[in-house]
């Protein structure tokens, strides 16, 4: 399922809340979007709507950020692979293991190479100054708890 949102600056926290509050283990979020698009303030969104009450920091030069509780009810990593330069650098990462018990959240997933990661929920985003749009590729896993409709 495809799903397209206009959406201003001023709604962005709200979209990427209502979809951090149904994130489940398991799940993969793929954040994809020119420099400067919000890739980072949706990311921030999702890990404040799981209960993190502080800024999170942009994770470009940690590559992983990892969220456990009791700061969010949900272990989360921030992935940001801005600075991956060869899908082979991704194993040392062990991305894997953060879905046994929870979740990612992975900006520039280009950079994963080949098919990405299937089956999981891709949001692009498009658009310049305060006007945006969200483009979801919904997988059949997430279809029934899509908030955005």
């Amino acid at each position: 399922m495809q799903s397209r949102h206009p959406y201003s600056l001023d709604e962005a926290d709200a979209i990427g809340a209502a979809i951090g509050a149904v994130l489940a283990p398991g799940d993969v979020v793929l954040l994809s979007g020119d420099l400067g698009a919000g890739k980072t303030t949706l990311a921030r969104a999702m890990l404040k709507a799981r209960g993190l009450a502080t800024e999170a920091p942009s994770p470009t030069f940690a590559i992983v950020q990892p969220y456990a509780p009791p700061e969010v009810d949900l272990p989360i990593a921030h992935v940001d692979l801005y600075r991956i330069e060869q899908p082979g650098e991704l194993i040392e990462l062990g991305l894997d293991d953060y879905l046994y018990d929870g979740a990612l959240v992975i900006e520039w997933p280009e950079r994963l190479g080949g098919d990405g990661w299937p089956g999981a929920l891709a949001l692009a985003i498009s658009g310049e100054g305060d006007a945006r749009v969200l483009t979801a590729t919904v997988p059949p896993a997430w279809e029934a708890r899509w908030p955005l409709r």
